[in-house]
């Protein structure tokens, strides 16, 4: 019988469309769906006369495989995995790979990595990013797990990965067990932030000049320019989609489309594993709780009809406020995005992932949903200086805030005044502002009301003129409590 490179599973556009890729790459592949009927229909259709050899068992399926086996999981994240799994082990031998290429969960990833290990078994958990197109033409792949494991696919990975214009492949070693699952739901956590940002562009530009989508089209196509810092997959397919024509009508498309975003998954678990590891990240959360409320249609329509939300007529010059609105996401993309590396270094420090964050970085360049020119610059930054403690202090990235911020203030205060509300601008604009105060005025408060109900304690600075924290001589940070109910309310020192 014919001996086959990988075997992959899951025949939905995914799944297929991988399986295509590493064929025209020149890799002999297996495939095989849990409802034999999709298999029977890709081998007739587009695999057809492809060394792509259709499989109806499990067990057939795994006895093509050259060995060691490889075989890669396309198939829905949770329980079918699982199941997947747990059928393959008995008919592997020591030192065969499985991948998983779907958006599971980092902690299964972790979890299904450990109990593969005990078995002898190799596993890699990879973020795939690129949508159908991506994955039939060249796919972003974050591939996390064992160093032997990613060695085994390695050639293959690099092959079928999206190409940027210097030849780099979209793909390298992420780190151990879930790493690469980690680092493909920040990916689209992030994701979930530039599409909310440039979202609320267009409702600005809409409220303030009753622009219509063509006009709107052709700022993102200015904004797509070959030398824009804007240049990017998501503003080209913004402006694309904005000129669709709904169906039979004169009417755009776009302003036919129900307005609620529905959600996958992974953006919510990026803000749950920010608050696990007490990282930052509101530009993604508000990008989140954003699309939650577009799903409470029902609840809007009614509270439109309650509720009277005050809207000015803007009155300032449509191509300044162009202009603005241009350097204003720049700006917000750059917090959003630095909230997103800051979370990979929380993890990566949690969880022992050591992760590059300029490999990320790169790549992020091409196949990837979020894939933009912008990320040359992260790449550089991170090149440059590998230990910064946030992106933010990069050079080029601070001298554009530094220039540049107050565009990002008026924009959202202009878009307050024609009443649209920019959840993601103003928690880019916070972000910033917050990691710039030496001192955090809302936190002293709020430090001193915990100890007065709850008897919390408090640390102290220094004096009014330096805010650094109290320490004791071995570097320790003092602890205080005010005893708030006695006479005099003395101060005393806690010591642990």
């Amino acid at each position: 019988m014919k001996k086959v490179n990988i075997g992959l599973i899951g025949m939905e556009v995914m799944g297929k469309n991988l399986a295509l890729n590493m064929e025209s790459k020149g890799y002999s592949v297996a495939v095989f769906n849990r409802t034999g009927s999709k298999t029977e229909a890709f081998a007739k259709g587009p695999a057809k006369g492809k060394d792509i050899l259709p499989t109806y068992t499990l067990k057939d399926f795994v006895n093509t495989l050259k060995s060691p086996r490889k075989i890669m999981l396309m198939v829905k994240a949770g329980k079918p995995i699982d199941a997947f799994i747990e059928k393959l082990v008995p008919l592997l031998n020591k030192g065969d790979l499985i991948i998983d290429g779907g958006n599971s969960y980092y902690k299964d990833t972790m979890r299904r990595n450990a109990d593969l290990t005990e078995k002898g078994i190799l596993y890699i958990g990879t973020g795939v990013s690129g949508g159908e197109e991506g994955a039939l033409k060249g796919p972003a792949l974050m591939p996390g797990g064992q160093p032997e494991a990613y060695a085994l696919v390695e050639e293959l990975f690099k092959d079928v990965a999206a190409k940027i214009a210097d030849g780099v492949p979209c793909v390298s070693y992420i780190g151990p067990h879930g790493a690469g699952h980690f680092v493909k739901m920040v990916h689209n956590g992030i994701e979930y932030g530039d599409m909310q940002l440039i979202g609320e562009c267009v409702w600005v530009f809409k409220n303030a000049f009753n622009m219509n989508s063509e006009e709107i089209a052709k700022i993102m196509s200015r904004w797509n320019g070959d030398n824009d810092v804007l240049r990017s997959y998501l503003i080209e397919i913004t402006g694309d989609g904005l000129r669709e024509k709904h169906k039979g009508t004169d009417e755009y498309l776009v302003d036919r489309t129900a307005d609620i975003t529905r959600m996958k998954g992974t953006g919510t678990w990026t803000v749950q594993s920010a608050l696990e590891l007490l990282v930052p990240i509101p530009t993604i959360a508000a990008a989140v709780f954003s699309r939650e409320m577009s799903q409470d249609k029902d609840l809007r329509l009614k509270m439109s009809e309650k509720l009277t939300i005050q809207k000015e007529k803007y009155e300032g010059e449509k191509n300044a406020l162009i202009d603005m609105a241009h350097d204003a996401l720049y700006i917000a993309k750059i917090s959003s995005y630095a909230q997103g590396m800051a979370l990979l270094q929380g993890a990566s420090k949690e969880y022992n992932f050591g992760l590059n964050l300029g490999n990320i970085a790169r790549g992020w360049r091409g196949g990837c949903i979020i894939r933009a020119q912008f990320l040359d610059e992260i790449t550089r930054a991170y090149e440059e200086n590998p230990e910064m403690p946030n992106l933010l202090a990069a050079p080029r990235f601070t001298e554009v805030i530094n220039g540049s911020l107050g565009k990002l203030a008026h924009f959202i205060d202009i878009a307050h005044r024609v009443g649209v509300p920019v959840l993601a601008m103003d928690s880019a604009y916070d972000y910033i502002v917050q990691l710039a105060s030496s001192v955090m005025v809302s936190a002293q408060v709020s430090a001193q009301q915990r100890d007065y109900f709850g008897a919390h304690g408090y640390f102290k600075v220094k004096g009014l003129d330096d805010p650094r924290i109290m320490r004791t001589g071995d570097g320790k940070i003092r602890e205080f409590h005010t005893e708030w109910m006695l006479p005099g309310r003395p101060e005393k020192e806690i010591i642990k």
